[in-house]
């Protein structure tokens, strides 16, 4: 099942329509509804909020698959799992098959040049790794320039954005959805 039939189904299980989790996720209805119907292929800060919004995890949103232990994935299958978005970089999330998870892990893709100069925020924490190239990483009012080596781990609610500084960056990022209150 694509990504955009998924959320429609568990809105509609939910009994909840396109303008209720649109205002929860602080973005308009036509956006949604261009997400549910396949027009557009939404960053990984829309996904997160679609997903809280739904009482859900990325990872429910992007597989069917549900399996619980150990999940071996091999750098074959990550790249064949690559989603372009809009936004300058692919994305393709790591161990969607284990939904009950604490971290949900993705390997990400940026080009030079192509990555939008926005700042994003979400409920929980982030790990970053850099695996090839150089990017800027801008958390509230810090920048930190990343090499290949080099990680960073922030509470993600703070204003984050990234600008790849070599031609290609390829990164590991993983996300904890859950907050210090719960």
């Amino acid at each position: 099942m694509d990504l955009g039939k998924k959320i429609r189904k568990i809105r509609k299980e939910q009994n909840r329509n396109l303008e209720d989790i649109a205002n929860a996720c602080g973005f308009t209805k036509s956006l949604l509804s261009k997400i549910e119907n396949g027009k557009t292929v939404p960053p990984i800060g829309t996904l997160i909020k679609i997903a809280e919004a739904l009482g859900t995890k990325i990872s429910v949103l992007l597989d069917d698959h549900d399996q619980g232990g150990t999940v071996h994935t091999t750098k074959e299958m990550s790249l064949q799992k690559l989603v372009k978005t809009e936004k300058g970089y692919s994305f393709s999330a790591l161990a969607v098959e284990r939904q009950e998870k604490l971290m949900q892990p993705f390997f990400f893709i940026a080009k030079k040049g192509e990555t939008p100069k926005r700042t994003v925020s979400h409920v929980g924490e982030e790990f970053i790794y850099v695996l090839e190239g150089k990017m800027k990483y801008k958390v509230g009012n810090v920048d930190y320039t990343l090499s290949p080596g080099d990680s960073l781990y922030f509470d993600s609610l703070e204003d984050h954005a990234f600008t790849p500084i070599s031609e290609e960056v390829k990164y590991l990022s993983v996300f904890s959805s859950n907050s210090k209150s719960e």
